[in-house]
């Protein structure tokens, strides 16, 4: 089978909130259109972006709109300015205009069209994040179409290209090549090395320049913690309307005080770690995919409060990423890490199998103890469904990922009290989360038609 080549710096991508499925991905989707534009050197008088399935059906409650707009603007998830991005609607309303390759486009804010059932929203669709955009000459022709499809963890490509696994073809076969979860403890064992240096191996190996990897997972650890900082400093109530009240400062001040059980106080701390991530990806701030937005603050949480705790090394701080990226990666090339596709056992399902590995990996376990790890991180997450409320990154998604937290230190605690045998593997409940989000029901799956969505009135 080929190996995968997925890169850790794909899998954990610096974005802005709250979605990588339905803000990250259109918003880079949307940056690809106008290079497409550029190159063709088009001059179109005006845009139109229709967005469909779960893109349509919770877009409003997740930005989408001035996720598409941005990236007509041509602005970086990883680097524009987030409270530029929250005002473009605005902005446009009063300015509806963009300059591309020194052409007035007509931009403004409805030309993101949110379709309705009766628009084609439940139209056959080769992945349920699917967006269309149209440059329109004057006289209303189409000078350039293009469909996109958001396929999770901020991973966007053409329709064409969804059932395909991702693979970099550019690059050198890797130093320790895998395709599942058993190859990759095979390979582990026999370069005699973790499975996180496994990965950053092979990482180093594709480097353009010395010390490319070590950089990227710098940047992608400091962004995870000045997030939890932002969180940590933030009180008050979460936009949207639902009324959420932030809890990440209260939740870590309770810790401080000692009034926690003092044999919880370590879970208790990643757990408000976890809460000030989705707090501050909810409010449209800047996180780490890890694998996607939605589950971004179980990793962080998880590995922020034991390096603080152990006074861990960078060296085994990205040891520890590379750990939980290659389970992403696993997840990803096998399965799914999008919610509209299998539910969130795709996002906090795999963030807690990515924590309980890394985690296991940190304590001391075996290359065979962290498959296990990962393995029990997913199988107790299997039919997690996605159904936030509003359509907003909110609840139940916030408190799901401090479970994540609380799942992923017992899978790791499990796993390192065996011997690694186990009988169901990680390779074949990767399997049965992929058939549990195909059986799933629509309803339940990012449309906010179902489950927990529907259960107050005001949904």
């Amino acid at each position: 089978m080929t190996p995968i080549t997925l890169r850790l710096l794909e899998i954990f991508r610096i974005g802005l909130g709250p979605s990588s499925s339905h803000t990250v991905g259109p918003m880079r989707a949307a940056a690809r259109f106008r290079e497409g534009l550029l190159a063709r050197g088009l001059a179109p008088r005006t845009i139109v972006i229709d967005l469909k399935g779960s893109l349509s059906a919770t877009g409003r409650g997740h930005g989408t709109q001035q996720a598409v707009l941005a990236g007509l603007h041509g602005w970086d998830p990883e680097t524009c300015d987030v409270d530029a991005v929250r005002r473009l609607p605005e902005t446009l309303a009063s300015d509806p205009f963009v300059n591309i390759g020194g052409a007035r486009v007509h931009l403004p804010p409805e030309a993101v069209r949110f379709l309705t059932h009766a628009q084609g929203r439940d139209e056959a669709l080769a992945h349920p994040n699917t967006l269309v955009l149209r440059a329109l000459a004057a006289d209303g022709g189409v000078l350039l179409e293009e469909a996109w499809c958001s396929v999770g963890g901020g991973f966007v490509c053409r329709p064409e290209w969804v059932t395909r696994p991702i693979a970099h073809l550019d690059l050198a076969p890797p130093r320790h090549p895998f395709h599942n979860g058993a190859t990759l403890v095979a390979a582990a064992r026999k370069a005699g090395l973790p499975i996180g240096e496994v990965v950053l191996e092979n990482e180093r190996h594709w480097e353009r320049t010395p010390g490319e990897i070590s950089a990227g997972l710098d940047r992608v650890w400091d962004a995870m913690r000045a997030c939890i900082a932002r969180g940590l400093a933030h009180e008050g109530v979460l936009p949207g309307g639902l009324g959420m009240r932030r809890r990440a400062r209260d939740l870590l001040r309770r810790v401080d005080e000692g009034v926690v059980e003092p044999g919880y106080a370590d879970t208790a701390r990643a757990q408000a770690y976890a809460f000030a991530v989705n707090e501050e990806n909810a409010a449209g701030g800047r996180v780490v995919t890890a694998p996607t937005n939605g589950a971004a603050g179980v990793v962080p949480g998880v590995l922020v409060e034991i390096a603080e705790r152990w006074s861990l090394s960078r060296p085994r701080i990205h040891r520890a990423l590379a750990t939980a990226g290659a389970i992403g990666m696993l997840i990803k090339t096998h399965a799914s890490i999008s919610g509209a596709e299998v539910g969130c056992q795709g996002e906090v399902g795999a963030a807690t199998a990515m924590a309980a590995a890394a985690l296991c990996e940190l304590l001391g376990g075996t290359p065979e103890q962290v498959e296990y790890a990962a393995e029990i991180g997913i199988e107790h997450n299997l039919g997690l469904t996605c159904d936030p409320l509003k359509g907003l990154v909110q609840a139940p998604c916030i408190e799901r990922n401090a479970m994540g937290v609380t799942k992923a230190t017992s899978a790791a605690q499990l796993a390192l009290h065996s011997d690694g045998r186990h009988v169901i593997s990680l390779d074949r409940v990767i399997v049965v989360m992929r058939r549990t989000g195909e059986d799933m029901k629509r309803e339940y799956k990012e449309t906010s038609e179902g489950g927990l969505a529907v259960s107050l009135p005001e949904c």
